[in-house]
């Protein structure tokens, strides 16, 4: 039953199997068939073209005069050209006691034509029957200067012939008449059958031989794809982690199999990318309800105490306003900070242009003293440093490390530096601190969304854990990238490089 089913599964008519096989042998036996046809029609004219030529040959070797005796030959129902033996076997010579010469070709008739076209029926024990053409038709024949071959025609009986016409040829006068020979063409034909026949039965036996040998090569060759459907199978089943093998030894499915591969590369990572924005988005919702909570639950305490009677106390109510404030100007800011990233993810809109980033610096080195306050602050600007960018969102990248640099060092010991340079891979925007550092766990997540060091000085001073994702996405939109390396105990250094 096993083999049965692996045999039955190759006759399957939607299977690419059955398909393969079946247009195989139909190309095989419309070939063989033509092949067939092809030398039929080729042998027939080559069997012709042969027997008309050997007739020719032997009606050539007879000399003029032997027609001319044949003429007047009286008839005795027997052909004169063919051995003529008495009683004892011997050979019976003419009248003249000259022996008329053979003719080996069985079953010829032969019939003399003169100069003026007309017939006479030289031969009378012959298989066929007797063949005539129209006096017209043997006088054309007769003026003709072109070599004549053979003719396949009818009798009146209906029965092919093969009719070869040799013209008696005098030395000092021409063409003086017509031989005409013909014999049947069933003989031909019999053997073009038996040939055709036979070549039948080997094509027919080499169709066999050939399906019971293809089978096993077409399973062999279907191996890969059947691998594949196999694999594919595996995958529709969730496992995105299966590949096809790369190397099978056929060239269309090994190409097929890398493409199919990169495109599984891609899915797999695009569905990891979706569960990664998924699960992004999911502790995004969560911190930015977090965040916003905070404040919230703040103003809604101090509005609990007011509303028990401490608007009546003019310090208790001052105190209540500030603090109210303050949490309204966090919410603002984060409100603003989350509308930023999410215009920065969806349609940033930048108008970058060509300009000198060490002016622009230097533009901003007011504002950035008086947000230093007593530390100490350095800047080192190359000049004429030329770079493609927006300007208003380049400053917003030095704000907020500057502002991050600010948070994390001492008011009154601490160090600031801003460095510009040109360097081989591009343009350096360098914010360096003397403070804390930042210890090497921390640093793989510092651009996360709402990642904070420490939330609750964060929180303290206003910080939503969003400036450096900011920073970070305005960097990578001009073209540029962004790192940090931070000590222990020595300080920070942030380095923003753009392409130039």
């Amino acid at each position: 039953m096993k083999r049965r089913g692996r045999f039955a599964e190759h006759f399957v008519t939607g299977s690419l199997k059955f398909q393969l096989l079946s247009r195989s042998l139909l190309v095989m036996s419309v070939l063989l068939l033509l092949i067939g046809v092809f030398q039929y029609i080729f042998m027939q004219q080559f069997l012709y073209k042969n027997k008309a030529e050997t007739i020719h040959n032997q009606l050539a070797t007879l000399p003029p005069n032997t027609w001319q005796r044949a003429g007047d030959f009286p008839d005795r129902g027997q052909n004169p050209f063919m051995p003529r033996r008495d009683s004892y076997g011997g050979n019976r010579s003419d009248k003249t006691g000259g022996e008329f010469p053979r003719i080996f070709v069985p079953d010829l008739s032969i019939a003399l034509i003169d100069s003026e076209g007309n017939y006479k029926q030289l031969s009378s024990e012959n298989v066929t029957s007797p063949f005539q053409l129209t006096k017209e038709e043997y006088q054309e024949l007769l003026k003709s200067k072109e070599k004549q071959g053979y003719r396949i025609m009818k009798d009146k009986d209906g029965n092919e012939q093969l009719i070869v016409f040799h013209p008696i040829r005098e030395r000092s006068q021409g063409v003086q008449g017509l031989i005409q020979a013909s014999t049947s063409t069933a003989p031909i034909k019999a053997l073009l059958l038996r040939q055709l026949f036979t070549f039948l039965l080997l094509s027919m036996t080499a169709l066999v031989v050939g399906l019971l040998g293809f089978l096993p090569v077409l399973r062999r060759t279907l191996v890969p794809l059947s691998n594949m459907v196999d694999t594919v199978k595996q995958i529709d089943s969730g496992n995105l982690g299966e590949r096809f093998p790369a190397h099978q030894g056929q060239v269309e499915i090994d190409r097929l199999s890398t493409s199919f591969n990169s495109m599984l590369e891609r899915l797999e990572f695009s569905f990891e990318a979706e569960k990664e924005a998924k699960e992004q988005m999911r502790r995004f919702a969560a911190d930015a309800s977090h965040e916003l909570r905070t404040p919230l639950t703040s103003i809604h305490g101090f509005l609990e105490v007011l509303l028990r009677g401490a608007y009546q106390q003019p310090e208790q109510l001052l105190k209540a306003l500030k603090s109210m404030h303050g949490e309204s100007v966090r919410i603002n800011k984060l409100v603003e900070d989350l509308l930023l990233l999410a215009r920065l993810d969806r349609t940033p809109s930048f108008q970058k242009s060509e300009g000198l980033l060490d002016e622009m610096l230097h533009e901003m080195e007011p504002q950035l003293r008086l947000l230093a306050g007593d530390r100490t602050v350095t800047f080192t600007l190359e000049p004429q440093i030329r770079c493609l960018y927006d300007p208003d969102k380049i400053k917003q990248v030095v704000l907020n490390l500057f502002h991050n640099a600010v948070q994390h060092t001492h008011p009154l010991t601490g160090e600031l530096g801003l460095s510009l340079a040109k360097t081989d891979a591009g343009v350096e925007i360098a914010v360096h601190d003397n403070g804390p550092g930042i210890a090497p766990e921390h640093l793989p997540h510092l651009f996360d969304r709402f990642y904070r060091i420490d939330s609750s000085r964060a929180r303290r001073s206003g910080g939503a854990g969003l400036g450096l994702s900011i920073t970070r996405s305005i960097v990578e939109l001009h073209g540029g990238t962004i790192e940090v390396h931070s000590t222990v105990g020595e300080g920070s250094t942030f380095k923003v490089l753009l392409l130039p």
